[in-house]
């Protein structure tokens, strides 16, 4: 059997708490601003009422601690470098993990960094992000430090130029 309190009983009995110290004072603020009858015959008679949870005296009014839950991942490593793109000529084939390289994934290609490892790659030209996994090696041409596929370099506006500066941002 599952019990309700309507939100309206929930704060009321929070409000003559102690537990709830605003809830509690602006309660009292109200009840002192309510006229009382003086005349001790009226069945009408406000008075000060208990209130409906007993305040825990001696105890110290804490604040449990917020945290605030971030679903961001920890960046270990930044590395700056020129990014390609590769793409419709490799379609179908392997990659260096073993998996079949399709089109418009968000993979990329990387010389040294584990197979599985999810980077933020940021086009310094333009500042679109995306976030891709390594699943191959390479670029083995020039100074390049990343080569994306098709569908990540579409993502972050490289496919026309070709080759672009970028920030990695190797998460955890």
């Amino acid at each position: 059997m599952h019990r309700t309190i309507s939100l309206g009983a929930l704060a009321l009995t929070l409000a003559g708490s102690a537990l709830v110290p605003g809830l509690a004072e602006s309660a009292r603020a109200a009840d002192a601003a309510t006229p009382v009858s003086s005349s001790p015959s009226s069945s009408l008679a406000i008075r000060d009422a208990e209130p409906a949870v007993p305040a825990l005296e001696g105890l110290q009014q804490i604040a449990p601690p917020v945290r605030i839950a971030s679903n961001a991942p920890a960046v270990v490593k930044v590395i700056r470098g020129d990014a390609s793109w590769y793409g419709p000529g490799f379609y179908g084939r392997r990659t260096a993990n073993g998996e079949r390289f399709q089109r418009g994934t968000l993979t990329a290609a990387h010389r040294t960094l584990p197979f599985g490892t999810r980077v933020r790659v940021t086009n310094l030209h333009n500042g679109r992000t995306t976030v891709v996994r390594i699943n191959d090696r390479g670029p083995f041409h020039g100074n390049r430090v990343i080569d994306l596929a098709h569908g990540a370099a579409s993502e972050v506006g490289l496919t026309a130029s070709g080759l672009a500066p970028v920030k990695l941002e190797v998460l955890r």
